[in-house]
């Protein structure tokens, strides 16, 4: 094996209220919450409700863990809880630029999550059994997912 086996599951495009910056003793704590967004995928598509968001914890080593929560409405009219896990590194004075207004490209940065799905709608039962892997891109006032089943 020399390759992970993945497909395209959608993109989720996130749209963000200004960050929450909490010092606390475990770390600093930046809390992200969500207006709103949307889904487009081959496998998956629709909105992201307002209300979810990210908790996220940066250490004292400057890795942040990704706590995310938010609820997907497919275009079908099914509720998904969706949740992500993660790492996110970004390089020295990225903060201040985000807080700058600037986007963070890919290239400069490391923000990779694991999301987990769940629901009863029997249409979408398949994603309760899926892994998943995604990578991020970030902005000041956004967040920008691609999300891959790994098969």
């Amino acid at each position: 094996m020399d390759a992970l086996p993945v497909a395209h599951l959608f993109d989720m495009h996130v749209d963000l209220q200004p960050a929450q910056f909490i010092a606390t003793a475990a770390g600093l704590r930046i809390t992200f919450i969500t207006n709103g967004g949307r889904i487009e995928g081959p496998r998956l598509s629709g909105e992201i409700l307002p209300g979810g968001g990210d908790w996220l914890l940066v250490g004292s080593d400057s890795v942040g863990r990704v706590d995310v929560r938010a609820t997907i409405r497919t275009v079908d009219g099914a509720l998904v809880h969706y949740q992500a896990g993660g790492v996110i590194k970004i390089p020295a004075g990225g903060l201040d630029r985000l807080a700058a207004g600037e986007a963070l490209p890919f290239a400069e940065t490391y923000v990779r999550t694991t999301p987990s799905f769940e629901t009863a709608d029997e249409r979408y039962s398949w994603l309760s059994g899926v892994v998943a892997v995604g990578y991020n891109a970030l902005s000041p006032d956004r967040i920008d997912y691609r999300v891959y089943h790994v098969l």
